[in-house]
């Protein structure tokens, strides 16, 4: 998918534990206009640009794992609490992009 011209960008770095935690979930994005090639392919050195399609896909991923995260392959504590705070992340992000529209 093209962006617009006018499209509002999001650079977002992930780091670490958060990388290996998307990983693990890009199965789930097979659907979201490249946004799996782009997060498998991401090595985590510089910020990612993600458009506000990207964020709605990532949010509903994410927001399935932390529904069910035995099921997403999330087994221990600190895992579940990165995707949390992960959501936390990508949630205040669609709000930013609700409260400028």
């Amino acid at each position: 998918m093209k962006p617009y011209k006018n499209e509002i960008r999001y650079k977002i770095k992930f780091t670490g534990l958060e990388l290996v935690v998307l990983h693990k979930l890009t199965g789930k994005m097979c659907e979201a206009y490249g946004l799996d090639r782009k997060i498998d392919a991401y090595k985590g050195v510089r910020a990612i640009t993600l458009y506000s399609w990207d964020l709605d896909c990532l949010d509903a991923v994410l927001n399935t794992a932390v529904g069910d995260p035995a099921g997403e392959g999330i087994s221990n504590t600190a895992e579940l609490e990165m995707l949390q705070s992960l959501e936390i992340r990508v949630r205040n992000l669609i709000d930013s992009r609700k409260a400028l529209q």
